[in-house]
């Protein structure tokens, strides 16, 4: 068996004319008025997620309140070479959040790094 000497340390070098990289996110909080269950709920933020994800090719997650029935959070992540198509990937993904139901949107936060 060949003996493999391994760095302890890697380091990479990105050319100085690399595109940008831009990590955005954005999360809702939402209240739940019509889910007796948490049955109820996941169905709810269940089926929103997976149309997120099929439409709009983003990450989705629900990142807070998941043992409280009336409330959620979900959060999308993407990353992008463009900060302008980032924010408008946000800005569409918002709007189909807005006009779908089951849910009320009572907090929005949106990062851009």
């Amino acid at each position: 068996m060949a003996h493999v000497t391994r760095p302890t340390s890697l380091v990479l070098r990105l050319p100085e004319d690399r595109p940008e990289m831009v990590v955005a996110s954005l999360t809702w909080e939402f209240s739940l008025p019509g889910c007796a269950s948490l049955k109820e709920k996941r169905s709810v933020i269940r089926s929103l997620r997976d149309r997120l994800r099929s439409k709009f090719n983003v990450s989705v997650a629900e990142t807070g309140a998941q043992d409280v029935k009336s409330r959620a959070e979900l959060t999308i992540a993407l990353v992008a070479t463009d900060g302008r198509f980032a924010e408008s990937v946000l800005d569409k993904v918002d709007r189909f959040v807005e006009q779908q139901g089951g849910a009320i949107i009572t907090a929005v936060r949106r990062e851009v790094h």
